[in-house]
């Protein structure tokens, strides 16, 4: 079994920058992603990267803006998250062992509690 623990997250104004961190139990060479949920909407991908890290996708709402990075060494994937926007305010997640160039929410097995961005204009 694979546990996953987010942090990092918090509240920043607008066009601020907050680091998140996932934390994997074991050693693990699965892709992984990170995904986002805001009240009222669908779960939605924001950052893939493949099990060496040398691969990344993200979608046009956040290119440019977010990177995703991994230490396989630590067992841990990070979020970069820059020039923040309140349309950014959700509860982020990190996900393994789906796609990392789809992230379609239901082909990762493994997902983190959660940990919530809130971001002020």
């Amino acid at each position: 079994q694979v546990q996953l623990v987010e942090s990092g997250g918090g509240s920043v104004q607008a066009g601020g920058s907050l680091r998140l961190s996932c934390v994997v139990s074991r050693v693990t060479w699965y892709n992984m992603a990170w995904f986002r949920q805001a009240p009222g909407n669908e779960r939605e991908g924001v950052a893939g990267i493949s099990s060496r890290g040398d691969l990344t996708y993200y979608p046009d709402s956040v290119k440019g803006r977010f990177t995703i990075s991994r230490d396989n060494a630590k067992n841990t994937v990070y979020l970069q998250m820059n020039s923040l926007k309140p349309e950014d305010t959700a509860m982020y997640y990190c996900a393994a062992g789906g796609v990392w160039s789809r992230l379609i929410a239901t082909e990762f097995g493994y997902w983190g509690q959660g940990t919530q961005v809130t971001v002020s204009s």
